[in-house]
C-alpha cells in the first residue's frame, strides 16, 4: 500500500445483528464501525463468538445486519434485496471457509469451473490453479489431494471470478504449519498480484504478522486496530 490514502472497499457503520431464538437474544455484533481498504491485507482477531464470522458474513452479503450501514464501494448492501445480494456476491466476492467445501465428485479443475461458469469476467480453471500451485493437480479430485491442496483448490475457486474481495475464514485452521503457510503464501500472492482487498479471520495470532492491519475483536465490538510497521512473508511465520 503506497504513500497515497487508499480508497476504502468497505464502510460499515454502527453495525448490529441480534439474533433471536424464542425468549433468548444473543447480540452478535454490537455497533461495529470499520473501513477496509482496498488491496490491503487485513487480520481479524478474536474469540469464538466475538462476532468476527458475523460481520465477515454481512460483508460479504450472505446475512443482513439487525441495524446499522454497510457499504461496498458505496453500494449500501443493507439496502439490497435477495437478488441484489446473489448478483453481489457472485461479481464482488470470493470466499475460503475452513472447510473447504469442495464437490468430491469433481476433479480440482471442474470445481473452479463451477464458479467461472457464473461469473462475468473469469479467469480460465488452470489459471487459477496455477496462481495457487496446483497446475499438476488440476485432474484429481478431492480425496486424492491432501488438505492444504483442497483448500487451494478453494482458493482457485474464489479468486477464478477476479473478485474485488477475497474473505478468508479461518482458512488455516484445520492445516498444519507447514501446509498452513503453503495457504497463506497463496493468499498473499493473490492480494500482491490481483490487488484483492484480503480479510482472514484466525484464531492464530502469528498470522497478524503478515498483515498490513490487525483488527481485534471482543464481546460483538472491534476493541482495537494496530498497523504494522514491517510485515512477515507467510514463510517466515511460525506457530
Amino acid at each position: 500500500m503506497g504513500s497515497a490514502e487508499p480508497a476504502v472497499v468497505f464502510e460499515a457503520r454502527g453495525l448490529t445483528k441480534v439474533y433471536r431464538t424464542g425468549e433468548v437474544e444473543v447480540r452478535a455484533l454490537r455497533g461495529v464501525d470499520l473501513d477496509l481498504y482496498a488491496g490491503e491485507f487485513a487480520v481479524f482477531l478474536g474469540p469464538s463468538g466475538s462476532g468476527k464470522s458475523t460481520l465477515f458474513n454481512i460483508l460479504g452479503g450472505l446475512d443482513r445486519a439487525t441495524s446499522g450501514s454497510a457499504k461496498f464501494n458505496g453500494l449500501e448492501l443493507t439496502g439490497l434485496d435477495e437478488r441484489g445480494l446473489t448478483q453481489y456476491r457472485r461479481r464482488s466476492v470470493g470466499f475460503v471457509f475452513q472447510f473447504y467445501n469442495l464437490v468430491p465428485s469433481l476433479t480440482a479443475r471442474e470445481n473452479v469451473a463451477l464458479v467461472t461458469e457464473i461469473a462475468e469476467r473469469p479467469m480460465s480453471p488452470d489459471e487459477a490453479l496455477e496462481m495457487v500451485g496446483l497446475t499438476t493437480r488440476a485432474g484429481h479430485f478431492p480425496a486424492q489431494l491432501s488438505g492444504g491442496e483442497q483448500q487451494r483448490v478453494a482458493i482457485a475457486r474464489a479468486i477464478a471470478k477476479r473478485p474485488e474481495v477475497l474473505l478468508c475464514d479461518e482458512p488455516t485452521g484445520a492445516l498444519d504449519l507447514s501446509t498452513g503457510i503453503r495457504v497463506l503464501e497463496a493468499l498473499a500472492f493473490i492480494n500482491e498480484t490481483m490487488g484483492a482487498t484480503t480479510a482472514v479471520i484466525t484464531h492464530n495470532t502469528s498470522i497478524r504478522e503478515m498483515a498490513h492491519r490487525v483488527l481485534y475483536f471482543g464481546d460483538g465490538r472491534i476493541t482495537r486496530v494496530e498497523t504494522n510497521a514491517t510485515r512477515k512473508l507467510a514463510e517466515d511465520l511460525s506457530w
